[in-house]
């Protein structure tokens, strides 16, 4: 037995002693991190005349997934076409996560003659110069912007706001150009109370700031926006727009934007007079009195709170014989009659801010005698 426990003894002596060595054994040698930060991935560019505006967001780590420290160098370059040299236009430094932004004003060369493809990169270095590549491809259109848009300006109209501006002639207008009007909201709504999670369909809040195109074909310099409230407050400013299709890509190259209008959204315009006014006459019968229906063509006015229904006999004034609140629809009960009578009737509509249209043509009736 005490030359079995020798030999265990010894063996297990043997095994504590190579676990000992192995721990005492220095580990690999990790490559030191060369420090690049990773490439920018969201790069955008939008022309508007000969200004170019770049924006993108820096990077928080570097290659190796480390946190980058201090600031960081950004070269900006552009590139015509597919090939060629990416020639600089600019350096920054930013630091990590930061929001990044540049604006070059195109040189003359770039900033006329036929539309053709530019296209931006931005590319991060270390501190040694070295980086790990060019950014996402960012591309606008180089050549001759549209015209600026001039004389503009807003007016009421029946239907919403009438915008005016200074009509180029088609002949100057490179490729196929519209007007782009940007309408902001001054007056937005009060925010609405937040609805029980239970009530999922509740309408998201109308944008503040929004693009309108004005359709081709219409009347050269002047559009009409229906899709206003009155009440509000509105500024309208516009840009021509130039779109073109380039290696597959749809591009747009427009005009500056112009200065800004605003208008008051007030409806100043009454309803349209009423149209059709009919009249019949119905003798009394079975007890109930005689009595002239009048009827006529509804008015489509968004704006329209209702009618007026007016009535005189023998030359005498107008009378006004609708209830006080205004008739809902296009039609009105005449109980107050005599047979043998002769009436004559008008109706005007009223719009929801009082303001009241002309006369309606008169309809006359007489009511049968008995």
């Amino acid at each position: 037995m005490g030359a079995v426990f020798r030999r265990a003894w010894a063996a297990a002596t043997l095994a504590s002693g190579i676990t000992m060595t192995g721990c005492g054994f220095p580990a690999a040698p990790l490559p030191p991190s060369l420090n690049l930060p990773q490439r920018v991935n969201d790069l955008s560019a939008a022309r508007a005349g000969n200004h170019v505006s770049l924006n993108w967001t820096m990077p928080v780590r570097n290659t190796d997934k480390l946190l980058l420290k201090g600031d960081v160098a950004v070269h900006l370059c552009r590139r015509q076409g597919t090939t060629g040299t990416c020639v600089p236009v600019g350096v920054v430094k930013l630091a990590p996560n930061a929001k990044g932004a540049f604006i070059e004003t195109l040189p003359a060369p770039l900033a006329s003659g036929p539309a053709r493809a530019l296209t931006y990169f931005v590319e991060l270095d270390n501190s040694k110069g070295r980086s790990a590549g060019l950014s996402n491809p960012a591309t606008v259109l180089a050549g001759q912007a549209p015209a600026a848009v001039t004389g503009l300006r807003a007016e009421m109209g029946i239907e919403g706001v009438v915008l005016h501006w200074n009509a180029v002639p088609s002949a100057q207008e490179p490729g196929l150009t519209t007007v782009r009007l940007q309408r902001t909201l001054l007056t937005p709504p009060p925010a609405k109370p937040v609805k029980p999670t239970n009530q999922p369909f509740a309408a998201p809040p109308a944008p503040v700031t929004q693009n309108l195109l004005v359709p081709r074909g219409g009347e050269p310099g002047v559009v009409l926006d229906e899709d206003i409230e009155f009440g509000e407050t509105y500024a309208y400013r516009a840009e021509r727009v130039m779109r073109t299709t380039i290696d597959g890509k749809k591009l747009e190259l427009t005009s500056v934007l112009s200065m800004p209008v605003s208008i008051h959204a007030v409806n100043v315009f009454p309803p349209e007079v009423p149209a059709d006014l009919a009249a019949v006459a119905t003798p009394a019968h079975d007890n109930l009195p005689p009595s002239i229906d009048l009827s006529w063509k509804p008015d489509r006015d968004l704006n329209l709170a209702g009618y007026i229904v007016y009535r005189r006999e023998n030359g005498q004034p107008w009378q006004r014989i609708s209830p006080p609140e205004p008739v809902i629809g296009p039609g009105f009960h005449d109980a107050h009659v005599l047979p043998g009578h002769t009436y004559v009737y008008a109706v005007s509509a009223i719009g929801s801010t009082g303001l009241e249209s002309a006369r309606s043509p008169t309809a006359q009736e007489t009511v049968p005698n008995q």
